[in-house]
């Protein structure tokens, strides 16, 4: 079998003429710094994800940064406070809870969704109990029902890492819309791609407000920028022009500029069919993948959820079977893969964290990767993906 003719990467992006019009009024502008267009990005992205607010900032990882900062301000956080967090993601969730002195606590898995298992949260509840961070992984949203059922009993907060998963819901309700704050990446492989980039959403002016400040260097938040307008709530202008450089908490720079802000919108204009592509080419790799799910486990949508699809992850069954012998094979052929996001088993973390025993997680770790199955994939690379595999199998002694 011969390499497919061009690399089959687990993420993609193409300019169309929605990415270059957007470009063109940036240009026009020129305004490089937050305006405009992030306002508009800000704007249309809450209103897809069912949510009051979002805030534009220049990744998921300080997404990630902003909203447990801003939490920990608001609900007087310690060092003893305590986040609950599944296993199983990627190391952004952690680095983030540990940047601010927060303690994590680690719970396994859904062994079909790759998910936190909310099945697994109450036992890992303690008087430190600060939040539950959730992960919805791979494009699909985690079991939002019970976990929310968790944390209103228990007055906890929920995070949404949902740097993986955009555009869907769980029980017809948004990612980034059931907890204190949402967090999305717009990096290269990622579903929505500014090529860097991310954002937060909110459902409270107050919590949007913090937000912005910790994003922008602690700046009191009445106000943004020079190149946009904001409503004051009766502010004079006299009062916002005295408070535009007090800075009311240590912030950081984390600020999207208008460029990446111009591709994100290019991209919301074509977004229902970017999801919709993904959704056909992941059923397309299952059904032509069932005659080895024996071997393998292939993706499982939860009955109430949506999958968007960001990357198809395949997990071993046949223990016999090294991942690395199938993934080196699918490399050759040019097809991309991706280690299933594994924390638990990372150089880094040896002498800091003394993980738990997840045997799901372990499972995934050991035995899972993923591959992409993106809207700029065709047919012809469908194709090629699922023979790739059939060889790989067929040549198994």
């Amino acid at each position: 079998m011969k390499p497919f003719s061009t690399f089959l990467g687990v993420g993609g992006f193409e300019f169309s003429q929605h990415e270059r019009q957007y470009l063109n009024r940036v240009m026009d502008s020129q305004i490089l710094s937050y305006g405009p267009a992030c306002v508009e990005f800000e704007q249309r992205f809450a209103k897809g994800h069912q949510s009051q607010h979002a805030v534009v900032c220049n990744s998921g990882t300080s997404a990630l940064h902003m909203a447990v900062a801003a939490l920990k301000e608001k609900r007087g956080w310690t060092k003893e406070t305590e986040i609950i967090l599944p296993a199983l993601t990627f190391v952004a969730t952690l680095n983030m809870i540990m940047e601010e002195d927060i303690k994590p606590v680690f719970v396994d898995i859904d062994p079909k969704t790759y998910n936190i298992d909310p099945r697994s949260i109450e036992a890992a509840i303690t008087p430190n109990t600060g939040a539950i961070m959730v992960v919805h992984l791979f494009g699909q949203p985690c079991e939002m029902d019970l976990i929310s059922q968790i944390a209103k009993k228990h007055s906890l907060e929920i995070i949404e890492d949902s740097a993986e998963t955009m555009f869907a819901s769980f029980d017809g309700k948004s990612v980034g819309s059931f907890g204190a704050v949402g967090c999305f990446s717009t990096y290269m492989a990622h579903i929505l791609t500014t090529g860097v980039g991310g954002l937060c959403t909110a459902q409270t002016d107050e919590m949007a407000g913090l937000l912005r400040s910790i994003m922008n260097h602690g700046r009191d938040p009445v106000y943004i920028s020079p190149n946009v307008e904001m409503k004051h709530g009766g502010i004079s202008r006299r009062e916002m022009i005295q408070r535009r450089f007090k800075f009311v908490r240590q912030g950081y720079s984390y600020r999207m500029t208008e460029m990446e802000a111009a591709l994100g919108l290019g991209q919301l204009d074509r977004m229902d069919d970017m999801i919709a592509k993904r959704r056909w080419n992941a059923n397309f790799l299952i059904s032509g993948l069932q005659k080895w799910q024996e071997k393998i486990q292939l993706p499982y949508v939860h009955p109430k959820a949506e999958h968007s699809y960001m990357v198809f992850p395949v997990v071993l069954r046949d223990k016999k079977i090294s991942k690395w012998d199938l993934m080196l094979h699918l490399e050759t052929l040019n097809i991309e893969t991706r280690e299933m996001v594994p924390l638990t088993n990372q150089p880094c973390y040896k002498n800091l964290i003394e993980f738990p025993h997840t045997p799901h997680t372990d499972w995934v770790n050991e035995s899972g990767f993923y591959i992409g199955c993106h809207s700029f994939m065709d047919e012809a690379a469908l194709r090629h993906i699922i023979a790739a595999f059939d060889e790989f199998f067929e040549n198994i002694k």
